[in-house]
């Protein structure tokens, strides 16, 4: 329950926050061309065939499902349902699914293929940190037209944003200001229907989003380089999206 009334009130948070302004692309931060992290020890696998699965799987927010070698999130709570006879809102919120494999720095790599999808996410998470709300961190977003970045811990999910959200028309300008100077947004072309294998690289602040081993997205902020990433969570919003063969290393810093 207290899982499940977290993930409602994340999505109260984010869904009713003020959208910052995407930066002009000649003031992105420019991409390295070359890996930023160096794969060590193979933390975890999967390429979802066969019937057993791993108990690091767990479910977060309905419905994801094992299907032909590969793992469907289809976004199911795609309406808000009112409150009534005493029971809270429930807002819309992307399907997420969690995986128990804590990491300081990483190099995640999957397949993933739009399916009606608008958007298909790799998060970073620490429960037990109290600075954001739920213990956010970080996450990389692909859509079809952009990759975005977003340092959660010191942006949407820090603990004085959901404070200056209490008076979000009196704090909207500070509000925005938070959280465009913890996120950028690159242009990106995915079509539906083709899959792409996403590469997400995490060392100390920065992090690395490449497709098809193309360079598409880099940030480097605070919230990036929190110690203890205690788990990993994949989202799908808007319809359904696919994960194919995931793997997650340990990585350091390449020199």
């Amino acid at each position: 329950m207290k899982l499940f009334l977290s993930s409602v009130l994340a999505v109260l948070l984010i869904g009713s926050m003020p959208q910052a302004r995407a930066a002009e692309p000649s003031k992105l931060p420019p991409i390295p061309q070359q890996s930023i992290a160096v794969k060590k020890e193979l933390l975890f696998a999967d390429d979802f065939k066969g019937t057993e699965r791993d108990k690091r799987w767990h479910r977060v927010v309905d419905t994801f499902a094992f299907e032909n070698g590969a793992l469907k999130g289809t976004q199911t709570r795609d309406k808000t349902i009112p409150a009534a006879n005493g029971k809270p809102e429930i807002r819309a919120h992307a399907a997420v699914y969690g995986l128990e494999v804590p990491t300081k720095d990483s190099v995640i790599e999957a397949k993933i293929r739009f399916d009606g999808a608008t958007m298909i996410d790799i998060e970073f998470d620490d429960r037990q940190y109290k600075g954001a709300h739920y213990g956010h961190l970080c996450r990389a977003q692909i859509y079809l037209d952009r990759v975005t970045i977003l340092d959660e811990r010191e942006g949407t999910q820090n603990n004085k944003v959901v404070e200056l959200r209490k008076d979000p028309e009196k704090n909207q300008a500070e509000i925005k200001q938070i959280i465009a100077a913890h996120t950028v947004r690159y242009p990106a072309k995915l079509e539906p229907g083709k899959t792409y294998t996403i590469g997400v690289e995490t060392v100390g602040e920065e992090m690395r989003v490449t497709i098809d081993g193309a360079p598409a997205a880099y940030f480097k902020s605070p919230g990036i380089g929190h110690p203890t990433k205690s788990k990993i969570e994949l989202g799908v919003a808007g319809k359904s999206g696919w994960f194919e063969d995931i793997k997650v290393w340990n990585a350091e810093p390449a020199k």
